[in-house]
């Protein structure tokens, strides 16, 4: 092969080279965009089903322990007639239990739903939680009002939330905070207070309510289907039950709790 050949023969390689370096550095198109999960239908008024009930507990309930507020002079004389007491079981005579927070566990996969913008308040007054126990939805606001003239410190302790500590002292503007994870439910003391205590349950959709001091329930606009529904409480945990409903049905369903 002749000087000249040779020549030829490199630059072609060297050619051939740099092309494939060039082809490998390009930039790969870019992926088609996913389109995003069409939002699940609302429901439907004219077929909306209601879940009613109660929930009871089986026998006597424990009695309560009176509550020391003494470390703090201003607590103290709101109470000095009639100490108070843990609210850690507050049932009726009938066994009626209030605080128990029953919602819809189940059956309500791939509906979304709007987050309320209307804030829950949880009050500081008498040196106690009021309510004892409040449930909202993810995202949902909470407002912490002070309306005791002490200074208080609001702290929940989440396990899959992230958790908040802040000192509220009287008179204060209203703390508004929101957890973003279901979670049920949230303890909340203060740090201050040893005795205040209460709880946040966070869930990830609306049909959800508190029981009052009669044990009643109602979820309201719920769509037909198969649901389990569950019933929750500080002492004694959770309770579950299947229930199926209809267009327009209305069904009720009772609890009764055993202490373990």
């Amino acid at each position: 092969m002749t000087i000249r050949s040779q020549q030829m023969v490199i630059a072609i390689a060297a050619v051939l080279a740099l092309a494939a370096c060039s082809k490998k550095e390009e930039t790969p198109p870019p992926a088609p965009a996913t389109a995003s999960a069409p939002a699940a239908a609302p429901v439907d008024p004219a077929t909306a089903a209601t879940i009613t009930g109660s929930v009871k507990l089986d026998g006597a309930a424990p009695k309560q322990a009176k509550l020391k507020t003494d470390s703090d002079p201003y607590c103290a004389k709101q109470h000095a007639s009639a100490p108070l007491e843990a609210e850690e079981v507050v049932a009726g005579k009938d066994g009626s239990l209030a605080n128990v927070v029953v919602y819809i566990k189940s059956g309500l996969e791939g509906r979304t739903f709007p987050t309320p913008t209307e804030a829950v308040e949880l009050n500081q007054s008498g040196c106690q939680y009021k309510p004892h126990v409040i449930a909202v939805m993810a995202g949902e606001p909470i407002n912490v009002v002070n309306s005791d003239q002490t200074t208080h410190n609001i702290h929940p302790t989440p396990a899959n939330n992230s958790d908040w500590n802040k000192s509220q002292g009287p008179g204060a503007a209203p703390i508004t905070d929101s957890f973003a994870r279901e979670e049920i439910a949230i303890p909340v003391k203060c740090n201050i207070h040893s005795w205040m205590k209460s709880y946040i349950a966070v869930l990830k959709n609306p049909y959800f309510k508190v029981t009052g001091a009669d044990g009643t329930f109602e979820i309201k606009n719920l769509p037909p289907g198969d649901y389990t529904i569950t019933a929750w409480q500080e002492k004694y945990g959770s309770t579950d039950q299947k229930v199926t409903v209809g267009p327009k049905e209305s069904k009720k369903v009772d609890f009764v709790i055993k202490p373990s």
